[in-house]
């Protein structure tokens, strides 16, 4: 492992990152990530920069205001997810794509074990989910567009409905599938709870 370790830093610091740097953020992902970088070492300078690009990107996105929400279940949160994706397929193709992606959300599962919050939420099974329904939007999506136009082509796919979000009445409160509020001590510390998930099109006020 520590082999494997040096020569991931290796391939990164001639790539343009200095090894303090890379090491910073090679200790910040979850195991299943480490164990993505490590068996692609070639590509993990590339996916890096392309999840660093997604978050600007999607922070654009959400303050002009182009689609609803706060990256909590609801259209920003589709738009990262999908974009990423598509973005990943487009430079590393599908299949490095799609195993990311996997990677990602199994760390997720093991941060509600240990309780920890992935951008100040706590993962959910719902929200993995609508991850990973919208990660295959985004792989289709990169079969039929380019890197110029995939922001347009991202939103335009979310706001046809082609994605998946998470049920909210106008007030942002989750809803299940009834359309009954879910309260908090409903949700709190359970990875299966009763959020519904509905297409991205759906009407709510974030």
């Amino acid at each position: 492992m520590r082999f494997k370790i040096a020569f991931f830093l290796v391939v990164l610091s001639t790539s343009g990152f200095s090894q303090s740097s890379s090491l910073g953020k090679f200790r910040k992902l979850s195991g299943a990530e480490k164990c993505w970088v490590l068996f692609h070492p070639f590509v993990a300078k590339k996916a890096l920069k392309i999840s660093e690009d997604t978050r600007r990107v999607t922070k654009e996105v959400m303050e002009e205001k182009l689609l609803k929400g706060k990256e909590n279940g609801d259209q920003i949160d589709a738009f990262r997810h999908t974009y990423w994706m598509a973005y990943l397929t487009l430079e590393i193709g599908a299949k490095k794509a799609r195993s990311l992606g996997k990677a990602h959300e199994k760390g997720n599962y093991r941060d509600y074990k240990k309780r920890k919050l992935e951008d100040g939420i706590m993962p959910d099974k719902i929200g993995s989910d609508m991850d990973f329904f919208n990660n295959e939007v985004g792989i289709d999506i990169a079969e039929t567009t380019t890197e110029f136009d995939l922001q347009g082509t991202v939103i335009s796919a979310i706001k046809n409905g082609k994605c998946k979000i998470v049920k909210t009445d106008g007030f942002g409160n989750f809803l299940d599938c009834a359309g009954s509020i879910l309260h908090k001590d409903e949700l709190k510390g359970r990875w299966k709870n009763d959020k519904c998930l509905v297409w991205s099109d759906e009407s709510v006020d974030q």
